[in-house]
Order: C-alpha cells, then sequence, then structure tokens
C-alpha cells in the first residue's frame, strides 16, 4: 500500500464522493476510482458500497480508515520528527494528557521550553489514560500524562508533584451546594454523571463501600467538559476532579472522605526520542 492512496482513501471516505474527492486531491475522477480499484484489489476485499450519488464505507472499509489514519499521522509525525535547522532545536512533541492538575505543571514545563527553543511544536491530544495508552503504544505519541490509577508497568515514568482532589460538581441551585463537603450518603438518590474507565469506577466503588450499589448513575463520561454541560442542563452531578476556572455557573464541592488521585508523566521503556522530545524530557528531569 502506498502513502500517497491511502491519503486518496481518507479523502474518499470523508467526503463520500468520488466526485468531490477527486476535485480536493486535483486528480481526475477515472485516476481516483483506479487507485481505489486497485487498493481493494490489493487487500481482496470490498471497501466502499457505491450508491447513485454517494458512496459509504463498508466494515472492512471502516477497519482501513481507522488505520490508514494511524499510518498517515505516524508518518507524517516522523516527517516532522526530521524537521530541523543547523544548530536550532526543532520539531515537534506529541503529548497525550486527561484532564487534571498535572496538565498545569506540564504546561509551566512546556512554556519555559519554548522560551528556549522557539521552533518547537507540541501537540496536544486530550483522553483518557487507556486512550492515550493504545497511542503510545503505536509511537503517535511521545510523552503521556496519565492520571491514577492506571498501570504503568510498561513505561518508564516520572510523578508529577500535584494531586487531585476528588469532589462533585453542582449547580449553585442545587440543595447539595449549601454543603461544604458531600459524603457517599449525601449521594444516595441523586442522578451521578461518572468517570467511564472501570478502574476509576472502582476507585470511586472503594470510596463509596456498600452504599456503592444504591448509587444513581444517570450517565457515564470520558471528559469532563461534557458533563459539566450535562450538570448544567440537570442530568446529574458530575463526580471528578477539581479544575481551576472550569465554570461559573457551578460549584465543586470535596469528596469527605478526602479522595485525591496522582498523576505520571510515561515514556515507553527502550523509546528513542526525537532530539526536541528527548531534550523536553531533560528539561522535565532538571527542572524537578
Amino acid at each position: 500500500m502506498e502513502l500517497r492512496v491511502l491519503k486518496y482513501f481518507l479523502v474518499v471516505a470523508r467526503e463520500e464522493n468520488i466526485t468531490r474527492a477527486a476535485a480536493l486531491l486535483h486528480v481526475t475522477q477515472p485516476t481516483l476510482s483506479r487507485q481505489l480499484m486497485q487498493l481493494e484489489e490489493e487487500l481482496g476485499v470490498k471497501l466502499f458500497r457505491r450508491g447513485k450519488y454517494h458512496i459509504i464505507l463498508t466494515d472492512d472499509g471502516v477497519l482501513l480508515r481507522r488505520r490508514a489514519q494511524e499510518i498517515v499521522d505516524l508518518a507524517e509525525k516522523t516527517e516532522r520528527e526530521f524537521q530541523r535547522q543547523e544548530g536550532v532545536l526543532t520539531g515537534e512533541i506529541a503529548v497525550g494528557a486527561g484532564e487534571s492538575s498535572g496538565m498545569t505543571r506540564l504546561s509551566e514545563a512546556m512554556a519555559a521550553f519554548r522560551r528556549e527553543h522557539p521552533l518547537v511544536q507540541f501537540s496536544i491530544y486530550s483522553a483518557t489514560a487507556d486512550d492515550i495508552k493504545e497511542r503510545l503504544e503505536k509511537g503517535l505519541l511521545d510523552l503521556g500524562l496519565l492520571a491514577e490509577p492506571v498501570d504503568i508497568g510498561r513505561y518508564e515514568f516520572i510523578r508529577m508533584p500535584r494531586r487531585d482532589r476528588w469532589g462533585v460538581w453542582v449547580r449553585r441551585d442545587d440543595p447539595l451546594a449549601a454543603q461544604e463537603a458531600v459524603s457517599p450518603k449525601d449521594l444516595l438518590g441523586v442522578p451521578l454523571l461518572l468517570a467511564r474507565r472501570e478502574l476509576v469506577q472502582k476507585e470511586l466503588a472503594a470510596w463509596f463501600g456498600d452504599d456503592f450499589e444504591k448509587v444513581e448513575v444517570a450517565a457515564t463520561y470520558n471528559l469532563i467538559l461534557n458533563a459539566i454541560n450535562m450538570v448544567r442542563n440537570r442530568v446529574g452531578v458530575a463526580l471528578g476532579f477539581y479544575i481551576a476556572n472550569l465554570s461559573d455557573e457551578l460549584c465543586f464541592l470535596p469528596l469527605t472522605p478526602v479522595l485525591e488521585t496522582g498523576t505520571v508523566l510515561v515514556w515507553k521503556k527502550g523509546q528513542m526520542f526525537s532530539p526536541a522530545a528527548a531534550e523536553f524530557l531533560r528539561h522535565i528531569r532538571h527542572a524537578d
């Protein structure tokens, strides 16, 4: 498979129209159709179901779109890693990060690093720990900022100095808002928005104790911003970390007994870094 053809395939998959995709790619429609048919022959599968006005992906096409995007992203990341000027540190550093106070420490390090190396760029991918680990394994990220609990047996890591305190985000007109903190009993009968990650739910189950079987889960989420939107619209109250300036419309009530979570900056054991990523890691180590 040629990288160029995979890029063609991704544009067609996005546009769902050969004519429109050909115009965007600046190739003729027959040429594009021929390239796609040759790709199907090479793989031995049908990638599209063709209709009169548009085409849609088959199940095999959906799988190839995912794999092709990963291949193209990795190829483009590799090209950026080798873009450098003599005597000047340049390039891109790809970092996956969850929503935690650890990002504040990482942002401070990034700002200080770019004052010394202004031609270095950072590419930030926001996701849960599980998603970030998957992209680390595929080589799409250099570093990952992971919220615990998380299995880091396959990684080297730096433990970030700040810990996140768990609590609930509630509307200011919610009866709970009058409290200074909330206990497991306070949340019984209250619709809850919980983090989707299994390890996190186990951590919360341990905090609730026997009461966890009685909680009402209204929804699960992976990133807090959509959960905050749901709190505003009365879907429930969101269990999550405190993040400064997240919302003026809501208030944050810490859990009691206290529940805190650490964060770790990780990378694959034995990983070969680009010059920019290697220098940034040294920068963080020395800063600590």
